[in-house]
């Protein structure tokens, strides 16, 4: 039986609040403090920031996107760009490239001119079109055919490279996936879960990454395979997407442990805990996310609600 539009746009929340609530937790452990040794024994630790948490870029474009599947119950890539330009805000820590696209778009720049035009024509391959992606699958969650044909619209509004689309398709399932897990008795081991994955992703560093990611032993740490495979230092969606994959279908079903592993990995923490974060909620008994850690986190703008 096909999700009523008001079970969709809950679902979609829900990840919104799974998304947002792993980035600003994960933001809260750049430079605090400055020596990578003490953040790993504050990780270790399981040192929590004060409040208040802010939220990033990755929250303020997935607030666009769900404002987009509200209002019109699919990606209107128009709608959608206008929104992202419209919703910009320099100090939520966008990529070096983001800035220039969406305040082109402020100035009448077609968004697809500007999407194309970033790297020398190539388009830009990083994560950001993957990190705010997980409202898209939670709303579509019973079509996944539907949600690879949503996520590559979501995607190229900003992000015009074979990889970037193949790393927002990879999230937009999993996330849906999660859900459609959820129902059952039991969830998948990291293996199974990623194994459901990969018919859907288009051939690419991110899928044959994420096949590394099914396959590696489980007695590796999350830091070997974080090493092994990126965890977003290098802001590409092939460096990130797969590590994500891993820590999810590691966390299926535990929210708080599925974040305190990812932020293990290290590398870009509030894009791999938001996506992850995204993922882990909707496969979770709800309440799942933690309420104190809602309470710190930056509240979420009316606009989206």
């Amino acid at each position: 039986m096909a999700l009523s539009r008001h079970e969709r746009l809950a679902l979609a929340h829900l990840a919104l609040d799974g998304l947002s609530l792993g980035d600003a937790f994960g933001d809260t452990f750049f430079g605090r403090p400055a020596n990578p040794d003490a953040i790993q024994a504050r990780i270790d630790a399981r040192g929590l920031a004060n409040a208040p948490w802010p939220y990033t870029d990755d929250t303020q474009m997935a607030l666009s996107l769900v404002a987009v599947l509200r209002d019109k119950g699919y990606i209107d890539q128009d709608e959608l760009a206008a929104s992202f330009a419209a919703h910009y805000e320099p100090g939520r820590k966008y990529g070096a490239s983001m800035h220039g696209l969406l305040r082109g778009i402020q100035q009448g720049r077609p968004w697809r001119e500007g999407a194309t035009s970033q790297f020398e024509g190539q388009g830009s391959y990083g994560n950001g079109a993957a990190m705010r992606v997980a409202p898209l699958g939670a709303f579509l969650a019973d079509q996944l055919d539907t949600v690879v044909e949503q996520a590559t619209l979501s995607a190229e509004v900003t992000h015009a490279h074979p990889e970037a689309i193949a790393g927002a398709i990879a999230i937009a399932v999993a996330t849906a996936l999660a859900w459609q897990l959820r129902q059952g008795s039991l969830l998948p081991s990291r293996t199974e879960f990623i194994d459901l994955i990969l018919p859907f992703l288009p051939e690419s560093q991110v899928r044959n990454k994420a096949r590394r990611a099914r396959d590696i032993s489980e007695t590796t740490s999350v830091e070997a395979v974080a090493a092994m495979l990126g965890s977003g230092y290098a802001i590409s969606a092939p460096d990130t997407v797969p590590f994500v994959l891993w820590c999810a279908g590691e966390g299926l079903g535990n929210y708080t442990e599925a974040l305190w592993l990812t932020i293990r990995g290290m590398g870009d923490m509030d894009t791999t805990c938001a996506m992850v974060g995204g993922i882990v909620a909707l496969s979770c008994p709800e309440p799942a996310l933690p309420t104190t850690w809602l309470t710190a986190r930056e509240p979420l703008p009316t606009w989206v609600k």
